[in-house]
């Protein structure tokens, strides 16, 4: 078989053009696998902001290193954050709840939607009485 340019193709030749399109997807795998790190490392931490990380370590990696190291430290931030709107226990179930619907887990989701429902009203009588959740109640040592 004769190419544009009057060369005979042969097995060689073949060769190094699978090669070169192994490396190519090899490259690009290896990018998505380090793109994704951070947000994979959120997720599994159960962090509250964790679809952010995840876009971060995406986009951090197109421009320059910098934003995807970002990603990194923030993937393994503390998350100990207790939101002055909620109860902590409200704050944990909304993190769950986003971290179900980022896995995918529809099932997980709507249970940890009716548990939060049933505690959230079990947590109004409670202050409608005047009697505020303690620490022991939230299963805290």
């Amino acid at each position: 078989m004769e190419a544009l340019l009057g060369f005979d193709l042969d097995l060689w030749d073949y060769l190094t053009f699978l090669t070169l399109a192994i490396c190519v997807v090899a490259l690009i795998m290896s990018w998505l696998f380090l793109a994704g790190l951070p947000g994979r490392i959120a997720i599994a931490r159960q962090h509250p902001e964790a679809e952010a990380v995840k876009y971060l370590g995406y986009a951090g990696l197109l421009p320059t290193v910098y934003p995807w190291m970002q990603a990194l430290i923030w993937a393994f931030k503390p998350t100990d954050i207790v939101d002055i709107r909620r109860f902590p226990r409200e704050e944990a179930i909304e993190t769950d709840k986003e971290i179900a619907r980022l896995r995918g887990l529809p099932s997980t989701m709507h249970a940890a939607v009716a548990e939060s429902s049933a505690e959230a009203a079990t947590d109004r009588l409670a202050m409608r009485d005047g009697h505020t959740p303690s620490a022991t109640d939230e299963g805290k040592p």
